[in-house]
């Protein structure tokens, strides 16, 4: 039990972190031409919108939460008069939100996948694979914000800043819900994976449109 425990929660997190950042290293070398999200927007546009949408705000407002809920000591949290039970409120009611949106919007993405004959012909297995994934890592994340109830904050939440830190302790993890540990353990299987899927775009954000200059168009009058 005690070995299990130690694999799962010191030994595969570096390891699914080592393929994560090994895995898009190589593929930025090997594969540039292939480094996308292969949009299918040209193919089918009206149900992409709701999908796409929903997903990506729901995914990265749910990382921000994971980031700024675990990483952040609650120390600082109660020095800046957030306790505990505040914590922990602001948490639920955030992921309930959050957490739907990116389930949501990745079930709309697979079924548009499969439903619609177009999308379908240039799906692969890696896509569907893929959304899958991500929609058994935020499905379990949604269900353990709605049944498990659990307080993370002196399990969990100094276990993930002890992977930062390299100092883990896989001792916190031992009584955590199963249902946390699977959702836990699903997130680094899919960074693992994602090097070797579309999930590779994720580095390639378009942040710079915001910050480029003026692009001016002149009409020329026929004379």
């Amino acid at each position: 039990m005690e070995m299990g425990n130690t694999l799962a929660f010191l030994v595969f997190p570096y390891i699914a972190l080592a393929l994560f950042t090994a895995g898009h290293a190589y593929r930025y070398v090997t594969d540039r031409y292939g480094w996308n999200a292969k949009s299918s927007e040209f193919l089918e546009k009206e149900n992409l919108f709701f999908g796409v949408t929903m997903f990506h705000w729901g995914v990265l407002l749910t990382l921000a939460g994971h980031a700024g809920g675990l990483l952040i000591p609650q120390r600082l949290f109660d020095a800046a008069g957030i306790d505990a039970a505040a914590h922990t409120a602001i948490a639920f009611y955030s992921g309930l939100a959050v957490g739907h949106a990116a389930f949501i919007g990745a079930v709309l993405l697979l079924f548009r996948r499969i439903f619609f004959r177009r999308i379908r012909r240039t799906t692969t297995l890696n896509d569907v694979v893929t959304l899958l994934a991500l929609i058994f890592v935020s499905g379990v994340g949604v269900f353990n914000v709605l049944f498990g109830h659990y307080d993370l904050l002196y399990t969990v939440a100094p276990w993930i800043r002890g992977i930062v830190t390299f100092a883990p302790d896989p001792m916190l993890m031992r009584d955590v819900p199963v249902s946390y540990k699977i959702h836990i353990l699903s997130a680094f299987a899919l960074l693992a994976f994602s090097p070797f899927s579309r999930l590779v775009h994720i580095w390639s954000a378009p942040v710079g449109y915001f910050f480029r200059g003026w692009i001016l168009f002149r009409r020329k009058v026929a004379e």
